[in-house]
């Protein structure tokens, strides 16, 4: 195994390959301020690229916004969804009553099945 290895090679430390005749795209750089904890980030984006308005923050998971010389991006929230919880798609399918009902079921068949186990278990007991 000796002589099919590398000599002088450090496997994995170092890139065999280089930056020659490599053309970069051109860059830019656009800083976004986090509206709660007020942490700059700066991120590098292709110069054609376009750039979002906002973005989120590192540290504190919060809305970051682009700054633009001395002022921040102003972004529109008025199309976001607000999510839906599995209460409010229960609520679309179901009435309260009919949940109630359902719930009554339910809490009989497990009663019956913990007095069933329990009676079959002092059953063992005794015996």
């Amino acid at each position: 195994m000796a002589e099919r290895s590398l000599r002088g090679v450090r496997l994995g430390a170092q890139s065999l390959q280089s930056e020659e005749g490599v053309v970069f795209h051109d860059r830019a750089q656009h800083t976004y301020t986090c509206t709660s904890c007020g942490r700059d980030t700066v991120l590098t984006f292709a110069a054609d690229a376009e750039v979002p308005d906002a973005w989120e923050c590192r540290t504190c998971g919060a809305e970051a916004l682009r700054r633009v010389g001395d002022t921040t991006a102003t972004v529109d929230h008025s199309d976001d969804k607000t999510p839906r919880t599995h209460w409010d798609m229960l609520m679309e399918r179901r009435t309260l009553p009919e949940l109630e009902e359902l719930l009554e079921e339910r809490l009989a068949y497990v009663r019956a099945r913990r007095g069933a186990a329990e009676k079959a278990t002092a059953d063992k007991l005794s015996a």
